[in-house]
Formats: C-alpha cells, sequence, structure tokens
C-alpha cells in the first residue's frame, strides 16, 4: 500500500503546478511519521516542550519552528557537502549516528529526570528564555545530522522530478522544495504546539503528575531512537 501511495505521489509531481505542490508538502509529512528515524523526533520535542514549564502557545510554535527549521538547515547543508563530495545525498558514515544517539541518549535521561540538562529546563529568567530558543535551533541541528540520510531516501525520487524541471521550471522546482520542508517541519510544529495547547486545557504545570508522566515516556522513546540509531550501523 505504501508502495502505491508513493508511486501516486511521484506522478502527482509531475501534474499541475497546485497538484505537485500539494503531493510535495505531503510527501513531506510522510517522510516525518513513516520514518523511524524522524519520528524519535516527536517525542523529543514534545519532551523539550513540557519541560519548559507554563509557557504560552506562541512560545510553544516559536520552539517548535526553530526545532524543525535546525533539522532543515543542517540537512540542507549536510546533503550539499555530501553531493559536492560525490557521495550519496545525506550520507555521513557511522560516525554521525554514534554521535547524535549519545545527544538523544543525554536528552533522554534528562526526561527521565536522571542527567541535568539546564537548557532543558524551565524558567521565568528572561535570559532562559533567549536560552530556550536557542537551545530548540541547536537541538535541532544536532539531530538534522542523524536525519539527513533518512531524508534523502524519502526524496529520492522527488528529488529526480526537481532535478529534471530545475532547468525548464526553477520557480516550481524550488517551490517543491519548499512545500516538501514545509510539510517536513510541520509535523514537529504540530506536536510541539498542541503539547502546550494539552496543558494549557489540563491546567499542567512541569510539576503536574501526568505532565510528569509524559516526560518519563518521551525520555524511553527518545533514548530507543538512540538505540535505533546505533543499530543501523550494524544492519
Amino acid at each position: 500500500m505504501l508502495v502505491e501511495l508513493f508511486t501516486w505521489l511521484a506522478g502527482a509531481l509531475t501534474q499541475s503546478p497546485e497538484i505537485a505542490i500539494g503531493a510535495a508538502f505531503f510527501w513531506g509529512v510522510l517522510s516525518v511519521i513513516l520514518s523511524p528515524c524522524h519520528i524519535a523526533c516527536i517525542p523529543l520535542i514534545v519532551g523539550f516542550i513540557d519541560g519548559q514549564g507554563n509557557i504560552t502557545t506562541r512560545r510553544a510554535f516559536g520552539l517548535s519552528l526553530l526545532f524543525g527549521s535546525g533539522i532543515l538547515i543542517t540537512i540542507a547543508i549536510i546533503g550539499l557537502v555530501t553531493g559536492l563530495m560525490g557521495r550519496m545525498l545525506g550520507d555521513i558514515g557511522g560516525y554521525g549516528n554514534y554521535f547524535v544517539a549519545i545527544v538523544f541518549f543525554a536528552v533522554g535521561l534528562n526526561l527521565l529526570g536522571i542527567l541535568p540538562l539546564p537548557f532543558m529546563e524551565g524558567g521565568t529568567n528572561p535570559n532562559y528564555k533567549r536560552k530556550g530558543f536557542l537551545a530548540a535551533f541547536i537541538l535541532g541541528l544536532i539531530f538534522g545530522v542523524a536525519l539527513g540520510p533518512c531524508t534523502f531516501a524519502y526524496m529520492a525520487t522527488m528529488l529526480g522530478v526537481v532535478f529534471s524541471m530545475a532547468s525548464t521550471q526553477m520557480v516550481l522546482a524550488m517551490s517543491l522544495l519548499a512545500a516538501f520542508a514545509v510539510g517536513h517541519c510541520a509535523v514537529l510544529v504540530f506536536a510541539g504546539t498542541f503539547t502546550e495547547v494539552v496543558q494549557h486545557y489540563l491546567h499542567w504545570t512541569e510539576n503536574s503528575k501526568g505532565a510528569v508522566i509524559l516526560k518519563k515516556i518521551c525520555g524511553v522513546l527518545v533514548i530507543m531512537g538512540g538505540v535505533y540509531l546505533i543499530a543501523l550501523n550494524f544492519i
């Protein structure tokens, strides 16, 4: 069924601009929810937002957007560098996975309350608020290192279509890449923002029982994501 879905999406990319852009956006969404590499980022951003304390929806949206943007920036840089080196797009070798897996473990242990990480914890100081935005962006940059190979694996067909039309329809080709990026980022932004909405609706603080349980669940899932990244080197 998934093969048929992606076959249909590949065909849609060559249709009218409106259909092609919509297909690229949907492709970006699927690249997150169907990828084991990317799906680990959802509990990470959820746990990160949950640990920020009582924040506004606007701040949750901003943090999630910076996290997703950081991922996209790193993926774009890795794709460019590996392409210029003549390697498969996004292929950074096993050491990149080990590096990001260590970060996964550190963040996961923090969400479980085992390893203190000041930038992951809530606060009311204005300086902390700025640090929170910077932390979200840096986390995105770091996780983009491991997500490059997974992303380009999902983008391979779409990139073929984009490159083929770039010489004659540059604007449309760039629009397809932008639509994919927006779809890719939208899942993470929605997850992070929705976390704050639920917290506000349930009147949770960072010390509420439900919030603590959610953080611990996210911590376990993030650690499992780190284990998966290491396992990729042996597959």
